[in-house]
Formats: structure tokens, C-alpha cells, sequence
């Protein structure tokens, strides 16, 4: 499911034309690279010719197969069979175009990237074009937040237009979080009070907290957001994952895309 930092330490030989097809800057240190995909893993996840996996930046597909103790096992959530063919569709076999953020690589070694695909005026970015048709979820947070924006726009147009996912019912109740811990999900409830410390805001819902970070609260002020004020009593849904801390259930979200006031 994510993309980047693709050229170190491996040979170009395979990428030569490609990099001599697009430019030289392609294939330097610029933001940017160019790799065939030779295989899809799922619907945000894809192996170049190289053997590097890639994560998309900035979206959650539903999942063919979860990580488990050991290895993998196959799961078949809403969607998720059509968010793989979606992908492939639209990049195997393909030569793409890699734009990278601040952050090159997750927690398990991946490349993540933007991923892009056709070529000059017609070139599409495939995160985009997930969101669109419904097939994904907006997952992306500081410091991976250049194109959040053009996400979340095609993140609302899937949802007026109820494609996809959002044909679904997709929030749990809050108070059945802790089933779906180390899951991303979105989760509802009315936010029963709002504690304050020095580090965090809390949303507190039956079942589970919403932290948001004071590190973070920028993110909501710069969209008029006070959420102390705009939260508090209010039925929200919110999209993260879910976790536990010291016991208790809490999701911690970066920024104002991940609630919304029902």
C-alpha cells in the first residue's frame, strides 16, 4: 500500500528507459521517480519491477488480508475485492510516476508515495481516483499532507454521490470500538465530555477516547475549528485507528478531516 525512496541502493539497468522516456530529473534526488508495477498487492499497496513495495500516501482501501501473528490472513471486507481490481486497472503492468513527501518510507520498510500515471496533461493520481469512486478512505497525516486538500475533495464527492463505500453504513457504534482494536475505522457516538491536558484534548465517547494532540490543534484552528467548543455534546463520527493506551481505547486523530459533526 505505499511507494518511495525506490533508487537507493538498487540498479537502475531496469529503469533506463523509462528514466530517459520521462527525463533525467526523474531519476535523481528530485521529489520524483518513475517504476513499472509489476504486481498489486491490493488497493493502496503495489510491487515495483524492482522488488520494492509501495504504500500509497494519503488513503486506506478495505482490506483483502490482515497482518496477524506469523503472516497474513485473508479477510473479505465491503469493497475491498473492487478497491484491488480498481488498482490494477489502473496501474499494472504500467509505468507510474512517484512523487514523494516528507516522510519516504512507513514503519515496515515500504516506499510511500503519490502515485501517478498517464502521461503530461492526461496524467492521473491514482490515491485521487480511488477517493472518487468510493473505493477508499482519506488516511493521511502530518508531515504526508501536500495534496490533502485535492483528497478531500474527491473524498466529498464520492459521499454526496453515496458511490462505493459510502453506500454503506460504515460507522461502528463507539461503545463496540474495543472489537476492532489495531483496525482503522470509523467509529460514532456522542461525545460525553472533554478533558483537557497538557499534551492532549480528549473527546470522550462510550466506548472510546478521540485525542487529538495540542502539537496538532493547528490543523483544526486554520479551518475555524475549536473543537473544546465545536466537539463537545456533539454526535461526531471519527476515522483513525483504533488502539489501546494504559488500559483504555483511544483513537488519535492529526487533523480535521478525520471528524465529522453528524
Amino acid at each position: 500500500m505505499n511507494i518511495f525512496s525506490f533508487l537507493r541502493g538498487r540498479s537502475i539497468r531496469p529503469l533506463g528507459l523509462l528514466c530517459l522516456a520521462v527525463g533525467l530529473a526523474a531519476c535523481s534526488g528530485s521529489p520524483s521517480g518513475v517504476a513499472r508495477v509489476a504486481r498489486v498487492v491490493d488497493g493502496d499497496t503495489v510491487v515495483l519491477s524492482g522488488g520494492r513495495e509501495v504504500r500509497y500516501i494519503g488513503i486506506d482501501t478495505p482490506e483483502t488480508r490482515r497482518r496477524i501473528a506469523g503472516g497474513w490472513q485473508e479477510v473479505n471486507e465491503p469493497f475491498g475485492a473492487e478497491a484491488r481490481r480498481a488498482n490494477e486497472e489502473l496501474v499494472l503492468g504500467r509505468p507510474v510516476r512517484l512523487e514523494y513527501d516528507a516522510e519516504r518510507n512507513d514503519k515496515y520498510g515500504r516506499l510511500l508515495a503519490y502515485v501517478w500515471v498517464g502521461q503530461a496533461q492526461a496524467e492521473l493520481m491514482v490515491q485521487e481516483e480511488l477517493l472518487r469512486r468510493g473505493l477508499a478512505l482519506l488516511y493521511t497525516f502530518p508531515p504526508n499532507v501536500r495534496h490533502v486538500d485535492r483528497l478531500k475533495s474527491a473524498q466529498d464527492e464520492a459521499r454526496r454521490e453515496k458511490r462505493g463505500l459510502w453506500s454503506l453504513d460504515m460507522a461502528i457504534p463507539a461503545r463496540q470500538a474495543a472489537d476492532y482494536v489495531g483496525q482503522r475505522k470509523m467509529v460514532r457516538g456522542a461525545v460525553r465530555r472533554v478533558d483537557a491536558t497538557p499534551d492532549t484534548l480528549e473527546l470522550i465517547l462510550d466506548g472510546i477516547r478521540v485525542a487529538i494532540f495540542t502539537k496538532d490543534m493547528d490543523q483544526f484552528f486554520k479551518e475555524g475549528i475549536h473543537p473544546e467548543r465545536d466537539y463537545a455534546g456533539k454526535e461526531i463520527r471519527a476515522f483513525g485507528l483504533i488502539k489501546t493506551y494504559r488500559g483504555a481505547v483511544e483513537m488519535i486523530v492529526s487533523h480535521p478531516w478525520q471528524i465529522d459533526v453528524v
